[in-house]
């Protein structure tokens, strides 16, 4: 029996550690996919964490139903090392990206496609063990996608920044109005929407980031304008700048300053979507969303047909690749220390 490292958490609130188990045996339609690839994403800080920050003091328990030793991950690209029974055996060495938002299947949401939706979900990483290991049990083989040509790296991101940018940005493109865009928060899901609007859409790209090197980084990967939120009286700067504001905005990082600045600066009858998920609490005076005929939707990931879109768009060389880090599997612990000290500019791709 061959085994299989894992980088997991034991304790919330506390670093991983190395755990070492059998490897496990796909049954059915499950697929053993060796990991070459996964990304640390943002969401897998809030996990560790144990809570999500609901503002004034109070936390959201996400620690129920999770069975530690638990691993976290879900950008995952790797080799098909073995398949269950019921699964095409011609899949065995071939290289996949893994869709890792899996629903129950049997709900109302998953029959409809919106497995991204379901409560009963099976998220890798999430909710069912995922990528920082050596190996993953994917529960069906239709969850595997073809990535060739594209690089290992790049397939990977796409599973989750490249699916929330994208999701993210495909709910503007019905807007009625679309003279221009604000990006909020430029970390490793936002300069992925940053690559990705200048594909979606004709207008030009603003940015906000509080970091001067992200966003020299974001002026560098195609955004026209950077702005710094924390500059004063940048809210009436830019409503000016901007013949009285933007009409699409995404906030990637989903608290309640990046919200007070997307209000701020949003024009009359735009949208803002949200899809950060840093916390917080945010509230708005009722006149103010009725005058301004604003709109705003929550967003986190997309469904399978949307990542098949993207995939499409990104084989076709429609996606220009953002900045990434390679560093071992072994050194998560130390990334997760970096990224949750803002020092991270882009993905960090972890390898086995």
């Amino acid at each position: 029996m061959t085994q299989m490292r894992r980088q997991s958490l034991v304790k919330f609130d506390a670093p991983l550690c190395e755990t070492i188990i059998d490897t496990p045996k796909p049954q059915g339609r499950e697929v053993l996919v060796r990991i070459e690839r996964c990304g640390l994403c943002h969401s897998d800080l809030h996990i560790q964490d144990g809570y999500a920050d609901l503002g004034g003091g109070k936390k959201l328990d996400t620690t129920r139903g999770m069975t530690l030793p638990f691993t976290l991950g879900h950008e995952i690209a790797g080799i098909v090392d073995e398949v269950g029974p019921d699964a095409p055996a011609e899949l065995i060495g071939k290289k996949k990206a893994v869709f890792p938002w899996i629903g129950c299947g049997k709900c109302r949401d998953c029959l409809a496609g919106d497995e991204n939706l379901c409560t009963k979900n099976r998220f890798l990483g999430v909710a069912i063990d995922g990528g920082f290991a050596t190996h993953v049990l994917v529960p069906d083989a239709k969850y595997l996608l073809d990535y060739d040509p594209l690089p290992t790296n790049v397939a990977a991101t796409l599973m989750c920044s490249g699916i929330t940018a994208y999701g993210a940005l495909k709910r503007l493109v019905d807007q009625p109005r679309q003279r221009n865009i604000l990006l909020i928060g430029l970390g490793g899901v936002g300069m992925m929407g940053l690559s990705l609007a200048q594909t979606m859409f004709k207008q030009p790209i603003s940015v906000a980031d509080l970091s001067p090197a992200a966003r020299e980084a974001a002026l560098q990967n195609g955004a026209t304008t950077a702005y710094d939120p924390s500059e004063p009286d940048v809210i009436k700067r830019i409503v000016k700048e901007n013949d009285g504001g933007f009409d699409c905005i995404v906030d990637f990082a989903g608290n309640d300053k990046s919200m007070n600045f997307a209000v701020g600066t949003v024009a009359r009858g735009g949208k803002i979507v949200v899809s950060g998920l840093m916390g917080g609490q945010f509230s708005l005076p009722m006149v103010q969303w009725i005058y301004k005929r604003m709109t705003i939707e929550g967003f986190m990931v997309g469904t399978l047909e949307e990542t098949k879109e993207l995939l499409a768009l990104a084989r076709a060389g429609k996606i220009k690749p953002t900045p990434m880090k390679e560093e071992p599997m072994t050194d998560v612990q130390k990334w997760i220390d970096q990224l949750r000290a803002g020092k991270v500019v882009g993905r960090i791709m972890l390898t086995n």
